[in-house]
């Protein structure tokens, strides 16, 4: 079986279902698969990724511990 046919056969089963917890259980599977396979970003988000995208492209980058030192630091007040 193919996707074309399973999905086909999927929505002629589920379309026979009437038990309504049944099919809002379907619904909560569908919708947290549907959470994992993207995120929908702002369009402010999308610029700023370019941003920093270009930016490390040009090696304007520090390494992680370096960034935690940098908070500490930060957050310590210094």
């Amino acid at each position: 079986m193919n996707t074309f046919q399973l999905k086909q056969e999927l929505i002629h089963r589920i379309s026979r279902i009437e038990d309504i917890d049944f099919l809002n259980a379907i619904k909560t599977i569908l919708d947290y698969k549907k959470k994992e396979s993207f995120i929908e970003l702002t369009a402010d988000q999308v610029k700023e990724l370019l941003f920093v995208s270009k930016e490390a492209k040009k090696g304007n980058v520090i390494s992680q511990s370096e960034m935690d030192q940098k908070v500490e630091e930060w957050l310590s007040g210094k």
